[in-house]
């Protein structure tokens, strides 16, 4: 018993050693929803089509003033890349589940950036 504590610390401690919190949920209890922060990535499901997603994202980026906003999107995927004024590079990644619900990956910088990808997430909801 001890030794598997020891391990589930160990295992904890090292994940949050490399990628910082491993799952974190916000603002569940005032209805924003919940999000995964892995390895400096951002993902969270949305409720909204592929369409309204990628329009929330697109809306988003431009509401935040980014810069070089660029994006794509078919029936499966879509992306949106921009540029913060400090030219950290932000990449979101937009995948259908559902015809009413889309995954939102979003990585700030090379290593990610936790604040800043909840703040973007936040004005993509803010959007649908």
């Amino acid at each position: 018993m001890f030794g598997t504590r020891l391990l589930l610390v160990g295992v904890c401690g090292g994940t949050m050693m490399l990628g910082g919190c491993v799952a974190a949920a916000v603002g569940a209890a005032a209805g924003v929803g919940t999000y995964a922060y892995v390895t400096g990535k951002l993902t969270a499901t949305v409720d909204g089509s592929l369409d309204d997603a990628f329009d929330a994202s697109v809306k988003a980026v431009n509401k935040l003033e980014f810069a070089n906003v660029d994006s794509r999107k078919d029936v499966f995927q879509g992306w949106v890349t921009c540029t913060m004024a400090d030219k950290t590079d932000v990449r979101i990644d937009l995948k259908k589940l559902t015809d009413t619900s889309t995954e939102v990956r979003i990585r700030v910088g090379v290593f990610g950036d936790e604040k800043k990808s909840v703040l973007i997430l936040d004005t993509i909801r803010d959007n649908l």
